[in-house]
């Protein structure tokens, strides 16, 4: 598919976590229509979910069709709420839902859903944390971790991690690890490409924030996850046709999803 949407600036010096900020910010508080690719959710979990959660969620895959009855599930790069409201729902009374992200408008989008669907399903098992989601080991109020080692079961993204800066995703991978428990699992939705994205296609915000420059690529997205000692690493869902295609490269929506073995240790960080 050719390069139709969002046009971008001439390359120029790029903060990448400015660039993401802005337009999350900016899209928090209207709909945007060229961010991420549109993605079918169950409308049965979506009915007690806010239509202005619904609307504002951005998103290239559902990976909360791998959360099971009773997890603790760790939503990074949380934005509007959506997906965890879903995991609320299919995790039920049992199990807990934490949302990770660094937007203000994102968050009090969030968080003013909260008692809504609370009152909806009849529990309220949701929060969202504000914090960066490569910084789950940063210190809260208490001092203690954003996120506690061992305490998740299933850590899930959609369309996030290819927004964190390069520099810090050895941290980024290496908290999600840190905080699974024993046999906790990944089920990550992103954009990957299939060949490197030169340097000055990563200095345009608009390619950066849009899920596109950031993108890992293919191979070694799961090359990432074998490496922290993830099992059975492979890509559930991954589309035939190309998102996008910039300069010959080619963009496309993935799935991936991995387990830690049952006797696994959580590993210090970072």
């Amino acid at each position: 598919m050719a390069e139709a949407c969002c046009s971008s600036p001439e390359p120029q010096s790029l903060d990448q976590t400015q660039a993401v900020q802005a337009r999350y910010g900016a899209a928090a508080q209207e709909q945007e229509a060229c961010l991420c690719t549109p993605v079918g959710f169950d409308p049965a979990l979506l009915r007690v979910i806010p239509k202005a959660v619904v609307e504002r969620d951005y998103g290239c895959g559902d990976p909360t069709r791998w959360v099971k009855q009773g997890d603790r599930v760790l939503d990074l790069g949380s934005g509007s709420g959506k997906n965890a409201f879903i995991c609320s729902q299919i995790v039920g009374a049992t199990g807990s839902v934490t949302g990770v992200d660094r937007n203000a408008d994102m968050l009090a989008l969030s968080r003013d859903a909260i008692p809504a669907v609370a009152s909806a399903i009849g529990y309220d098992n949701v929060r969202f944390v504000d914090g960066a989601i490569e910084a789950l080991d940063a210190p809260d109020a208490t001092g203690e971790p954003l996120i506690a080692d061992a305490s998740i079961d299933v850590v899930l993204s959609n369309c996030v991690l290819n927004l964190v800066n390069p520099s810090a995703r050895e941290r980024l991978l290496a908290n999600i690890r840190r905080v699974l428990a024993p046999g906790g699992r990944v089920a990550i939705s992103d954009i990957v490409c299939d060949q490197a994205v030169p340097l000055r296609l990563q200095q345009d915000p608009d390619l950066w924030s849009g899920c596109i420059s950031g993108a890992w690529q293919e191979q070694a997205f799961l090359q990432a996850f074998e490496a922290l000692g993830f099992e059975q690493v492979r890509y559930v869902d991954r589309s035939e046709t190309p998102w996008r295609v910039v300069e010959g490269i080619e963009f496309r929506a993935v799935t991936l999803v991995g387990a830690l073995p049952a006797g696994a240790q959580s590993s210090s960080c970072c």
